[in-house]
């Protein structure tokens, strides 16, 4: 996926298969390509929608992206 094949050149991709692999086992199922992407959708959707995340406060990406006011900051500020 990289210019040079470094896993650290694409971090968030590299985030998001594992994610795949170690919570929905997708590289354990030998389907066929229209199914995995069907079993790749449907996780990308469970992700976002059903999984409360740490990070987020207990709350969904999908929550915590459409909130009118943020509960917390999920992200550290950098040392200047």
């Amino acid at each position: 996926m990289t210019k040079n094949s470094d896993p650290y050149e694409n971090a968030v991709a590299e985030r998001v298969n594992d994610i795949l692999k170690q919570e929905f086992m997708i590289d354990k199922l030998h389907l066929d390509l229209p199914l995995i992407k069907k079993v790749v959708s449907e996780s990308i959707q469970i992700y976002n929608s059903v999984r409360p995340h740490l990070s987020n406060a207990m709350l969904t990406p999908n929550q915590m992206h459409f909130q009118l006011e943020r509960k917390m900051k999920t992200y550290k500020t950098k040392n200047r």
